[in-house]
């Protein structure tokens, strides 16, 4: 699958800071990245493989990038949740017998 560019233009001044602190133009991107698909996975915008796809690392990198800003992977209603435990323990009646 091909890709697509995505441009946005820094102010001069915003550049200047952020190379004074050691930040390449890569590093710059990279960050970018992380924190849309970051964004984008909070936001319910992507799955976890898109927003890990986007963010370019890989996908335990990218958990652990979620919980070290505090963005659950796994983040169900009520309802879900219920019916996760309901089928939890239904499976675990089945080992048992």
């Amino acid at each position: 699958m091909g890709k697509v560019q995505a441009v946005i233009d820094l102010p001069e001044e915003v550049y200047l800071s952020l190379s004074s602190f050691g930040l390449t133009r890569e590093r710059i991107v990279s960050e970018s990245r992380k924190l849309l698909a970051l964004k984008f996975f909070r936001d319910k915008t992507l799955s976890l493989g898109k927003a890990t796809q986007l963010s370019g690392l890989s996908k335990w990198d990218f958990i652990e990038y979620l919980s070290e800003n505090m963005v659950p992977v796994v983040d169900h209603d009520e309802d879900e949740m219920r019916r996760e435990v309901e089928t939890a323990e239904k499976l675990t009646k089945r080992l048992k017998k």
